[in-house]
């Protein structure tokens, strides 16, 4: 089987071809030229105009005959394809012009104490330690309260992208499920450019590819994204609608990992249904002792 989750194999081909696909050449300033299009997007000939470079230039770049890109000509085919700095940002690591993020070590992660023991205070918000492929490395209790029970899960399956795509209930909680299942998919394909080497994520996507058609579509299209500020909408089956900021925080000690919390407006519904369900979720048998790192550990 094709490994689809390995950018190595000719990413920054595939990238342009999808970005030159979706581009409406009136949008990009070319005026109608009366020639019947096959199919939507830009002709390879107006890319190459756009950008200043030869056809043929092009089409090396398209069929991975080359990847090393001077950074004049990656800044003026972002220009020609309008990419938006996401965007940007993935060509010019796909292109091997920026040193790579090293890959992720394979095997177990370990969550340092000290965040592990912040987790366990922040009694009062959802919050989970995450990786950059999204495996949920560590929790507390108000995250698996709101999202799912990850000490039910094995190991393997405690990854926010597979749940999302492969675990019924996981879907379900989405208010718009299509919206952020495309987030997901963004988000890692920018990580695998950004980690080629990371075997791991490449099994995640291979798998997901098999069993999943729109995440087939959708990787396939090449939308990436970075970190940004979120605000997610949840059908909960214990307190019904409700609306969340997504807080991701940057781990200094661990670069490839970052933690989640999930914070509602103050004095919101929201706010009150969070506080609801984070006191429907303590039960009289729990151990005053219990530690995050208990119902958290690192797969």
């Amino acid at each position: 089987m094709e490994n689809s989750g390995n950018p190595s194999r000719n990413e920054l081909g595939e990238f342009i071809r999808a970005r030159r696909a979706v581009l409406d050449p009136h949008r990009a300033g070319l005026p109608d030229d009366g020639r019947l299009r096959r199919v939507p997007g830009l002709r390879r000939e107006e890319l190459a105009q756009l950008a200043h470079v030869s056809i043929d230039y092009v089409v090396r770049l398209e069929q991975g005959r080359t990847r090393r890109v001077s950074r004049p000509v990656l800044d003026a085919l972002a220009d020609a394809l309008q990419l938006a700095p996401d965007e940007r940002a993935y060509l010019f690591t796909v292109a091997d012009v920026t040193q790579a993020a090293p890959a992720l070590r394979p095997g177990k992660q370990q969550v340092d104490r000290q965040l592990l023991q912040l987790l366990d205070t922040m009694h009062d918000i959802p919050a989970m330690v995450l990786n950059r492929r999204m495996d949920v490395l560590a929790w507390n209790r108000g995250a698996a309260a709101l999202l799912t029970d990850f000490a039910a899960l094995a190991p393997a399956e405690r990854n926010l992208i597979r749940l999302t795509f492969l675990d019924d209930a996981y879907r379900s909680l989405y208010a718009d499920w299509s919206r952020a299942a495309r987030e997901c998919v963004a988000v890692l394909r920018m990580e695998a450019g950004r980690n080629p080497d990371d075997q791991a994520l490449a099994a995640l996507v291979d798998e997901l590819t098999v069993r999943d058609p729109d995440f087939r579509a959708w990787w396939g299209s090449h939308q990436v994204r970075g970190p940004r500020q979120l605000t997610k909408t949840y059908h909960h089956p214990v307190v019904g609608t409700v609306t969340l900021d997504v807080q991701q925080l940057s781990v200094d000690a661990r670069p490839d990992q970052h933690l989640v919390a999930y914070t509602a407006p103050p004095d919101s519904p929201s706010q009150e249904a969070l506080r609801f369900l984070l006191q429907w979720s303590v039960h009289p048998t729990d151990q005053p002792d219990d530690r995050a790192q208990e119902r958290g550990s690192a797969p």
